[in-house]
């Protein structure tokens, strides 16, 4: 390189520096985010935070081993999840069921488990959860779809949300169930009428969901049914105040003591008796319930009666009444 080239790189050089000292001048000018302590507040509150014995966790996989599940829990411990506290299936392989990043849930059982750890059971977890979710489907008296998987003295065992239940004989079914292995190996549907977590008892009965479902039934056949309508049914019970008459299909109305005759009863069982076959006229049915009439319905039969006593039909197409009858050999 000759003199006249050193000289024109010397002479760039200059030019090259207030050009780079321009950027670094704009860069600093430049607003910049500056991190505080409030950056990393959620962070640090999880991580001194003091975590007990029978705590709900929750963290992110970050290994799995034949043995255990290790769990970033946002915490300065790690987690560890060995392989007999997520489920008591001999067959379970954790690598096949979890990877790093699967967020999982589990109970604290040991704070330290001697090198740092803290040991955490998905079992107890998820039973603690279960018990939680049985007590909410109580109050909403939610519908369970369970297996029955045996029958025991008393009744029959099925699994709710993880639970063992027992269905009790009596909450199988509205009828008397004789032999309760007819029911294992079945699906039903139930609801939950006893949670108690401490004593380990969960109670569930396909009866209520079955009556439930009935009296839906019975809701909307009442809602078709037209006042005016003539039925025949049977005196189920006497009341001073009047009768109780089964009208078949799980219907059944009250017949009012001032609507059974047209004469004034101290009792209806002047002239009604348990098991009597009466016909009754339906007046309305209010609130889903159906008040019936015997005095109605004899007043319409009287009324029918009369009209075909009085007129009678021939085919040569003469209408004539009783009074033109008795009229009739009369000479005058």
């Amino acid at each position: 390189m000759d003199t006249q080239e050193l000289n024109r790189e010397e002479a760039v050089k200059p030019q090259e520096v207030a050009e780079a000292a321009e950027e670094v001048k704009e860069e600093s000018a430049a607003p910049q985010e500056k991190e505080s302590m409030d950056d990393y507040k959620d962070e640090l509150e999880r991580s001194f935070r003091k975590v007990e014995e029978g705590d709900i966790l929750t963290g992110t996989v970050v290994d799995v081993t034949e043995e255990a599940i290790y769990v970033d829990l946002k915490y300065y411990a790690q987690g560890i999840i060995p392989l007999t506290e997520i489920t008591e299936d001999p067959t379970f392989v954790a690598k096949e069921a979890y990877h790093a990043g699967d967020s999982v849930q589990g109970t604290v059982v040991k704070t330290d488990d001697g090198q740092g750890n803290i040991v955490l059971s998905m079992k107890q977890a998820f039973q603690m959860l279960s018990w939680e979710k049985l007590k909410a489907e109580k109050e909403e008296e939610a519908v369970l779809n369970v297996h029955v998987s045996q029958a025991v003295n008393g009744g029959v065992i099925a699994f709710a949300e993880g639970i063992r239940g027992f269905i009790p004989a009596s909450q199988l079914s509205l009828t008397y169930v004789e032999d309760l292995n007819t029911f294992v190996g079945k699906d039903l549907e139930v609801n939950v009428i006893t949670v108690d977590q401490e004593k380990n008892k969960l109670v569930l009965s396909a009866k209520k969901v079955e009556q439930k479902k009935r009296e839906e039934e019975l809701n909307a056949r009442k809602a078709r049914l037209v006042p005016g309508t003539i039925f025949e049914g049977k005196v189920e019970s006497i009341m001073p105040y009047g009768a109780f008459i089964d009208l078949g299909n799980g219907l059944s109305g009250l017949l009012h003591i001032s609507r059974i005759s047209q004469k004034r009863l101290n009792n209806p069982s002047e002239v009604l008796k348990e098991g009597q076959q009466v016909k009754v006229k339906l007046l309305n049915v209010k609130d889903g319930k159906l008040s019936l009439s015997m005095k109605e319905f004899e007043e319409v039969t009287n009324v029918e009666a009369d009209a075909e006593e009085t007129f009678e039909y021939h085919d040569e197409g003469e209408a004539t009444t009783s009074l033109a009858g008795f009229f009739k050999d009369i000479k005058l």
